[in-house]
């Protein structure tokens, strides 16, 4: 996968394609900064979500979505260790397992 381009080139090519003047395309600002079109149309939509004239998730709200989904895995996979340790002991602790009486 192709390393990302930095947040601030992003703007500045956005930016830059917003106030274009009359005649000049989107396709000929992506030429001039070496982007593809459909990348720089891709970061124009983003653009008019963070700025909120377009409904969907902001990068904030990505961000925070995936923190939030990275603790919930991480929850899971603890209470999971937590059962099964607790359904471990409890098979120890029933009598007849584990002591050697007679």
């Amino acid at each position: 996968m192709p390393k990302p381009y930095p947040r601030e080139f992003r703007d500045d090519v956005a930016r830059v394609a917003r106030d274009r003047g009359a005649g000049v395309t989107v396709e000929q600002v992506a030429k001039d900064f070496g982007v593809h079109p459909m990348t720089l149309s891709k970061w124009l939509r983003q653009a008019d979500v963070e700025a909120g004239t377009r409904p969907g998730t902001t990068s904030s709200e990505s961000a925070e979505l995936r923190e939030a989904r990275k603790r919930i895995k991480l929850l899971e996979q603890e209470n999971e260790v937590l059962r099964r340790a607790a359904a471990y002991l409890s098979q120890a602790n029933l009598p007849g397992k584990g002591s050697t009486r007679s």
